[in-house]
């Protein structure tokens, strides 16, 4: 949607055409009015404010949210999807084309916290993705990383959510309880073998957390369809969402 402003500057008439979320975040809120009565003041140098790509939920930790998903170029995409671990989409997610085994789930050569699991009894004990494996950090710069497990929880927590339409798309919007900014996350599905599956009912997104202590090839995830949202931990081999986060540096 755009917004078409007139007025006369000098004995001039001049007309500008403004997008109404001029600062990108996805949604029309009073902050956009505010930009845009800014610019027409003079407030800013030349141009409405640019896309800032985060969203400022208010929360304790201070998490900012990217507003669009990796590979993504508007908050609707689906964006890429990636095993977790990997920072690269691939034609086929499964144990054979996985990064971090040899062949299977029982074969981990990184993050692995059993040796029941590990290739040769292999263990690192890692238990969050290292930058170079993040990707987010891959993609977008160090400024950016997937969310930890708590980081999920922590949004889950601290916003109202609801299963929603956006543009055509189904998905999670999510607003915070504390200064009420928004979050919309399209239902993307996932991706196993070379199918995808479960686009527009259900999303699937990756914390840099791995599962349980005795599930080292399970890692955490946000889970949510029309009926909920939950954090999960699921086989890390899947092709699955990543939505980055940053935290402000002191």
């Amino acid at each position: 949607m755009f917004i078409v402003v007139a007025f006369s500057l000098e004995g001039h008439s001049q007309t500008n055409s403004f997008n109404y979320d001029v600062n990108g975040d996805g949604f029309v809120t009073v902050a956009d009015v505010t930009a845009i009565y800014d610019y027409l003041l003079g407030n800013v140098p030349d141009e409405p404010p640019v896309n800032q790509n985060y969203v400022d939920l208010g929360l304790p930790s201070g998490t900012l949210w990217a507003t669009m998903n990796v590979g993504a170029n508007s908050p609707e995409e689906y964006g890429d999807y990636f095993a977790w671990g990997e920072t690269t989409p691939k034609d086929i997610y499964d144990w054979s084309t996985y990064k971090w085994c040899n062949g299977n789930f029982k074969n981990l050569t990184k993050y692995c916290t059993d040796r029941n699991y590990g290739y040769g009894g292999f263990v690192d004990n890692k238990t969050e993705l290292y930058p170079e494996d993040d990707a987010a950090t891959a993609n977008w710069g160090s400024d950016w990383r997937m969310p930890s497990g708590e980081q999920i929880q922590e949004l889950i927590s601290n916003c109202t959510i609801q299963w929603t339409t956006r543009n055509g798309i189904n998905g999670c919007l999510f607003t915070s309880k504390i200064n009420g900014a928004l979050l919309f996350l399209p239902a993307a599905g996932f991706r196993y073998g070379s199918a995808i599956s479960y686009m527009g009912s259900k999303g699937y997104y990756w914390s840099r957390t791995l599962g349980g202590t005795n599930t080292p090839h399970y890692s955490n995830q946000l889970y949510f369809h029309s009926e909920g949202v939950n954090r999960l931990d699921y086989f890390r081999d899947f092709g699955r969402s990543v939505r980055a986060v940053r935290v402000p540096q002191n």
